[in-house]
């Protein structure tokens, strides 16, 4: 049967709407008229009052967020233009051209980035930087306190910017890395007594930046080290320290090579209680009772203030939000698929709901790290998912045996990290998260509209926790997630979350965490002769909610999943009916998706079911299975030579080859078993 890789978890991407080149491109001839929005701001920028130069940052900030309008921007040079003022002598200007190019790299998306780094934008926002730092104590001091702009409000979004421009560009993370910008990081994590907001996003710039950059880990210090360790070693039981401390420990994982062996076991240590505490919070007990803080909160301030009514509140919140909008605030979640979201846009005076958005980032972030602790270093194509082969030492299509088979080998944690993550109980609380969020929080979230920003977070949660689930499932020893009972707890369980809401098979997000998980879970338990956990019926609907989604992975994987567990039923009595519904379904996908590797993976799966037994031979006959297959191949070899090469990787062809040599074998088999 296809094998899968785990999934590792990339740094997040931009929102699906921002902008290629070529979109860029197709889209200036559009925006040449001199009258056009931008061309008025732009020129605001040069007006010798600093009021006209913030209110024209401000507004660039508040209109690049609708995506047809960065073409006109870009194409009148609007980098070069707005990021001298990152060193505007006005401290208002410096943030709101920081906020304007922030909201530019968001929502413009990589090849923007690409665009800005090429442009040299780092080299005044590390001017910028370093100034803010040496400003952070005079910020701080009475005379300033209560003042609206501060270095710390300028560094907060001159961060985040630099956050953005080094998730999306190698080359930004290199110019980090020569430019020496390590240090204003530690910086600003430092100030996080006085400002959690600025240490929150160098945090995560810091995870950012240290994944997978060797040469940054050989500059690192034992300074850096000490900051991070006493931010994981902080008792402060705020949800904001729980994301901060989480932020710090994946930095640590990243950066653990520079430690010495004992020092790593202690790292290891500390790292596993900081994310073991995190996901032991109840988000069904905590958004509640943050809700009713707030609640208690509003009301106070409205008698002592005679504001409006309670009923009112909502509208004030979302009037705020807007607000800050308008100011060029973004969001800090950079976990989430898209960046311009506006309900991410928390005023600060939003303590609780700040809380309970800072509590769900802990969350998911923590299962971000626990996966890629189970993931090989291994480099692979983002389409790892979708390889199968029934036969890997076979020769690939160029002639060469394929060599990447240790891509698809079962992980294996080291013995000291394996007892590290099971004295934590982490499989234990994954499954938890793994779960539906809480029916109370939900509905409280979808009732109030400045809470709404919470209910894609505690779904994303989960989907976080499937594929965690999938990759601890693949690296961690089975008898110690409890043999073959606790296998068929975490099958049932998975079960009850595919059947239990007929919208979670609509959810494409949802589909490929959970039927990744399902994947690795009864391949462990076919191996080991695990009774499966669903009826021939139940099977039979997921499949088919899985294999028409869009997504060619959540496709593959129902695909493999009908294989194996039709590979279970061919070797068990009076079960050819239902292999017979097993092989029509794999046959008509077969047949008629336009996928090659999804063709391929029916063809896969195909084999291990009818590979042998009486049930299986019984089941081929009924639905002609010898017949089928010869009328397929031809189909299936000359889409496989005019596709090939064009449309898939060299992985993809190789295990395409195999399949294609398997067919032939496989028909062989067949004839053979009818001549009996």
């Amino acid at each position: 049967m296809g094998k899968t890789k785990n999934n590792k978890f990339k740094r997040p991407s931009f929102s699906p709407d921002g902008l290629p080149a070529a979109a860029v491109k197709q889209t200036v001839e559009e925006s040449e008229d001199e009258d056009s929005p931008a061309a008025e701001l732009l020129q605001k920028l040069q007006s010798p009052s600093a009021d006209v130069r913030d209110y024209a940052c401000a507004s660039i900030s508040r209109v690049v967020q609708q995506s047809q309008m960065i073409p006109g921007f870009l194409q009148r040079d609007a980098v070069r233009k707005i990021g001298p003022l990152l060193l505007d002598r006005s401290l208002v200007v410096r943030e709101t051209a920081a906020g304007a190019l922030r909201n530019l790299s968001a929502c413009g998306g990589p090849e923007v980035c690409e665009d800005m780094v090429r442009q040299d934008v780092l080299t005044p926002l590390s001017a910028l930087l370093r100034e803010c730092c040496t400003g952070f104590d005079m910020s701080s001091s009475p005379t300033m306190k209560g003042q609206k702009h501060t270095a710390e409000d300028v560094a907060n979004e001159a961060v985040n910017l630099l956050w953005n421009l080094c998730e999306s560009s190698s080359t930004a993370v290199s110019v980090f890395n020569k430019a020496g910008l390590l240090d204003v990081l530690l910086h600003c994590l430092q100030r996080h007594p006085q400002n959690m907001e600025l240490a929150i996003s160098a945090a995560y710039c810091l995870h950012t930046v240290t994944e997978e950059n060797e040469e940054l880990v050989r500059s690192v210090n034992a300074a850096m080290f000490g900051v991070l360790e006493n931010i994981l070693s902080s008792t402060h039981t705020s949800m904001e320290y729980t994301l901060l401390r989480t932020l710090a420990a994946g930095s640590l994982l990243n950066l653990k090579s520079g430690l010495s062996s004992a020092q790593q076991s202690q790292t290891l240590t500390a790292l596993a209680t900081t994310l073991s505490h995190s996901l032991s919070l109840d988000t069904g007990e905590l958004i509640p009772e943050l809700w009713r803080a707030e609640s208690a909160r509003l009301a106070t301030q409205s008698d002592h203030s005679d504001a409006r009514p309670a009923g009112h509140e909502a509208e004030e919140m979302e009037e705020d939000m807007k607000d800050e909008k308008m100011n060029g605030r973004k969001p800090n979640d950079r976990m989430s698929k898209t960046n311009d979201d506006v309900s991410d846009l928390l005023p600060r005076d939003r303590l609780e709901l700040r809380e309970a958005k800072a509590l769900l980032s802990a969350q998911q972030t923590s299962l971000e790290i626990i996966g890629n602790m189970c993931c090989s270093d291994d480099p692979s194509d983002d389409e790892w998912e979708e390889m199968s082969s029934s036969d890997e030492s076979e020769m690939c299509a160029d002639g060469m045996s394929d060599t990447n088979s240790s891509l698809f080998s079962p992980l294996c944690l080291s013995a000291e990290l394996h007892t590290i993550l099971l004295n934590h109980s982490i499989p234990q609380k994954v499954l938890k998260k793994a779960e539906f969020p809480s029916a109370a929080a939900l509905e409280l979230c979808s009732k109030y509209p400045t809470w709404k920003c919470l209910l894609k977070k505690m779904h994303r949660v989960q989907c976080r926790a499937l594929t965690c689930l999938h990759n601890i499932l693949s690296s961690v020893d089975t008898e110690s997630l409890g043999g073959a009972s606790g296998l068929q707890v975490v099958a049932q369980h998975l079960s009850s979350l595919v059947f239990s809401s007929a919208e979670s098979l609509k959810d494409e997000e949802f589909l490929e965490a959970v039927t990744s998980a399902l994947r690795s879970l009864l391949q462990i338990m076919a191996t080991k002769n695990i009774p499966q956990c669903m009826t021939p019926h139940q099977l039979m609907i997921f499949c088919e909610a899985a294999t028409s989604c869009e997504l060619v992975s959540v496709r593959v994987n129902a695909l493999a999943i009908l294989g194996i567990t039709g590979s279970s039923l061919s070797k068990e009595k009076n079960t050819a009916d239902t292999l017979q519904l097993i092989g029509n379904a794999l046959l008509n996908i077969a047949m008629k998706d336009s996928n090659l590797v999804v063709c391929g993976e029916a063809l896969d799966a195909l084999f291990d079911v009818f590979a042998d037994g009486e049930e299986a031979e019984k089941a081929g006959k009924n639905i002609n299975l010898l017949s089928s297959l010869k009328a397929l191949q031809p189909g299936f070899r000359a889409k496989l030579r005019k596709e090939g090469r064009g449309k898939y990787s060299p992985d993809q062809l190789c295990v395409l080859d195999n399949i294609r040599i398997n067919l032939k074998r496989f028909i062989s088999y067949l004839e053979n078993l009818q001549r009996k």
